[in-house]
């Protein structure tokens, strides 16, 4: 390993010797990998392939102390510092771009106790590596809605999926964590231990620490469940939407129902027919009783003649994974969504007559119903927030790399968002934010919780190590060096590296 040059936390350049990048090394029973190493290109690949960032080194532990000893050695050499669970943030915050990178995707335990109903999952597992375990025991965890998702981002910015109408966020189910904070000391962070870092970790934990494992809450669901995919022609839009209103307001919390508004892809389950042209569908997961499905799903059953039709009986991991090859990695993804307390008559007919205008073949215009059980905690439960959140919604843009249209797509999303943000309820999902978006917009997600967050995190990470994120900081440090800021927010800085 020779001399290497990398970027410290301010945006500035330092140079770190042969022999104290050896002596790191030493202190390691994991990897350390340059641009040059085999292996490193896996380490640093992200799902989306907008977002174009090079680490100078990527460390990759194989157990907690290993994450220490990444953490001490960033901080002591102001290192711009980033974590990789599983690299499926829309932001690409997963990369430090000519900084230290720790790529915790060797970190896949699952421990189930069903007996006690929890599993503590290690920080690089994926939604996939948790429900495989926990599906055994017939238990789950809320967790998102697509399988190759990391646990870590997901559950540290709150977390939603099919099952959040009856368990809440996925943060509303975290028991405890175990996590590396910007001293380099592990803390064991719940209600009772550190409860102010746990409240912070719980939908703000990305600006706080690493993550090392988490321990959820588990409940019975599972190993079937009844869901998938269904679809209608765009000119049912009026129809569909007065269904997908009456479900929403009427259905059961063991129904979920995502809105889908979209060109139908060229997959193998359209009609050849249909290959591109403009359908609603429906998401839907039944997590209730078998025997009580076709009362259930009912209206969705009136509309009649689908011309998608996948709904059935299925293992709820098969389930979870549905949605994957939809969202491929590499494609270039650029989104804006909001929350809605509401599903009004004006927010659906804005959302449908975007989805007609979308110049963006793979994108769509998504409605997710949330609300539920999360709407049942106090605000101030986890700095998470958004308990007055029953909608999630907005325009998700996809496009593969070779298309030149990138920069006119983006700017339609942006036209797009201008269009229906004013149905917000003024939060939004920190998860699924660029990293275009401003320190208002991080604060707006926070609500009035920001403030106490922002005690929280001078408290663990006064100099602040963790920024690589949707950071959180006051307004006379917006300034401070994030990541990419006096570039472009996907390209960022691109340093030499020796």
């Amino acid at each position: 390993m020779t001399e290497t040059t990398l970027i410290t936390r301010d945006g500035a350049t330092t140079t770190l010797s042969e022999d104290a990048l050896e002596s790191f090394s030493q202190q390691l029973r994991g990897s350390v990998l340059t641009p040059e190493d085999e292996g490193y290109a896996d380490a640093t690949l992200i799902w989306n392939g907008m977002v174009e960032k090079t680490p100078a080194l990527v460390v990759q532990p194989t157990g907690t102390a290993d994450v220490v000893a990444a953490v001490n050695f960033a901080r002591e050499h102001d290192l711009l510092l980033s974590i990789r669970g599983g690299g499926h943030n829309i932001a690409g915050t997963a990369l430090a771009d000519g900084g230290l990178t720790i790529d915790m995707s060797s970190l896949r335990g699952v421990i189930v106790d069903p007996e006690a109903r929890t599993v503590t999952a290690q920080g690089g597992c994926i939604l996939g590596d948790v429900d495989r375990e926990t599906q055994l025991h017939g238990l789950v965890t809320p967790l998102g809605f697509v399988s190759e998702t990391g646990i870590a981002g997901l559950t540290l910015g709150g977390g939603f999926g099919y099952l959040t109408r009856r368990f809440g966020w996925a943060v509303d189910n975290l028991e405890s964590v175990e996590i590396v904070t910007a001293d380099g000391e592990v803390r064991l962070a719940s209600r009772e231990s550190d409860p102010d870092l746990f409240w912070g970790v719980r939908g703000a934990g990305a600006n706080l620490g690493v993550v090392t494992s988490f321990t959820y809450r588990l409940h019975e669901v599972g190993p079937t469940v009844y869901g998938g995919l269904i679809a209608w022609p765009f000119d049912r839009a009026e129809e569909v939407a007065a269904t997908y209103q009456e479900i929403t307001a009427n259905g059961p919390q063991e129904l979920t129902a995502f809105l889908l508004l979209r060109r139908a892809p060229a997959a193998p389950f359209v009609p050849p027919e249909w290959h591109g042209k403009h359908i609603c569908a429906m998401a839907i997961c039944y997590s209730g009783d078998l025997d009580d499905t076709d009362e259930a799903l009912a209206p969705i059953r009136a509309l009649g003649d689908p011309v998608v039709d996948l709904l059935q009986a299925q293992p709820y991991t098969q389930l979870q994974s549905y949605l994957d090859a939809t969202q491929p990695k590499g494609n270039h993804y650029y989104w804006k969504t909001e929350f809605a307390a509401e599903l009004s008559d004006d927010l659906l007919e804005t959302m449908q007559k975007l989805a007609l205008d979308c110049p963006i073949p793979g994108a769509q215009m998504v409605i997710a119903h949330i609300g539920g059980a999360l709407n049942d905690h106090d605000a101030d439960d986890g700095v998470v927030g958004n308990r007055d959140a029953h909608f999630a919604y907005g325009a998700a843009g996809m496009w593969e790399p070779s298309d030149p249209n990138g920069d006119e797509y983006k700017q339609w999303v942006r036209d797009a968002w201008a269009e229906f943000r004013p149905f917000s309820t003024g939060g939004n999902y920190i998860n699924f934010q660029t990293m275009d978006e401003d320190d208002e917009r991080v604060q707006a997600t926070y609500g009035d919780n920001f403030e106490r967050l922002l005690a929280v995190k001078e408290r663990y990470d006064p100099e602040n190590v963790f920024r690589t994120n949707r950071n959180v900081r006051r307004p006379e440090l917006t300034k401070d060096f994030a990541g990419g800021t006096d570039q472009s927010p996907e390209t960022g800085h691109r340093p030499e590296h020796a």
